[in-house]
C-alpha cells in the first residue's frame, strides 16, 4: 500500500471521528463560538477607544475608576453568558466517553479547580482595575505583579479559563468541547497579540513622561 493511500485512509478515519463527535448543525454551537470570539474582541476595541477618547469615563462625569468598574461588570456578565452558551452547546453535542471510568470524575474536577485557582488568584493579585483593563482608563499599577500565579504562568487568567473549558468538556463527556477549547486557546493567543503590546506601550509612555519630568 502506498504512502499516499495510507495517508488518505487515515485522514478519512480522522474526519469520520470528528463528524461523529461534533454536530455542526446545532445553532447552540455557533452561538457559543460567536460569544467566545466576541468577548475578547469587543473588550479590546472598547478599551482602545477608552484610551483614545475616554468615552466611558465621560459617561461617569470624568471618573475613570467608576468607568472601569462599569466595564468590569459588563465583562463579567458577558463572561457568564459565554459560559452558559458553552454549556448549552455541549448538552446538544454527541456524548462519547473520553477518559477511563476511574478518571472520568477526578480529572475534570482537578482541572477545573486548578483553572479557577489561576483565574481567582490572578484577579486578587491584580485587583479589579488591574484585571479589567484599568490601564486603558489611565489607572496604572505602580509595579509589575510578579507573585503567584504570575511567577508560574505569563498569562494565568487566560490559561486558567482555557483549563475550565477543557474540564467542562471532560465532565460532560463531549469531545466537541475539546475542539471548542482548542478554538478558545487560539482566540486568546490572538487577543494577547493585540492586548499585550498595547499595554506595554501605555506603561512605556508613562515611563517616558516620568523621565521627562
Amino acid at each position: 500500500m502506498s504512502i499516499s493511500s495510507t495517508t488518505a485512509k487515515m485522514s478519512s478515519k480522522l474526519l469520520s471521528q470528528l463528524e461523529s463527535s461534533i454536530d455542526l448543525s446545532k445553532t447552540s454551537l455557533l452561538l457559543s463560538l460567536a460569544s467566545i470570539v466576541f468577548n475578547p474582541t469587543a473588550w479590546n476595541i472598547v478599551a482602545r477607544n477608552e484610551y483614545s477618547n475616554k468615552t466611558i469615563t465621560r459617561l461617569f462625569g470624568g471618573n475613570a475608576k467608576y468607568g472601569c468598574y462599569f466595564l468590569a461588570v459588563l465583562i463579567f456578565l458577558f463572561g457568564v453568558l459565554r459560559d452558559h452558551l458553552y454549556q448549552q452547546a455541549l448538552l446538544e453535542q454527541p456524548k462519547i466517553s473520553i477518559l477511563p471510568e476511574q478518571y472520568a470524575t477526578i480529572v475534570p474536577v482537578a482541572l477545573f479547580v486548578l483553572g479557577q485557582i489561576f483565574v481567582m488568584t490572578s484577579t486578587y493579585a491584580l485587583g479589579i482595575t488591574g484585571t479589567f483593563l484599568g490601564d486603558y482608563f489611565g489607572i496604572l499599577m505602580d509595579h509589575r505583579v510578579e507573585g503567584f500565579p504570575f511567577n508560574v504562568l505569563r498569562d494565568p487568567m487566560y490559561v486558567g479559563s482555557t483549563m475550565c473549558f477543557a474540564a467542562t468538556a471532560l465532565w460532560y463527556e463531549r469531545p466537541a468541547g475539546l475542539i471548542i477549547t482548542a478554538y478558545v486557546y487560539v482566540v486568546y493567543i490572538i487577543a494577547l497579540r493585540f492586548e499585550g503590546p498595547f499595554t506595554d506601550m501605555i506603561y512605556s509612555r508613562r515611563a517616558e513622561k516620568a523621565k521627562a519630568n
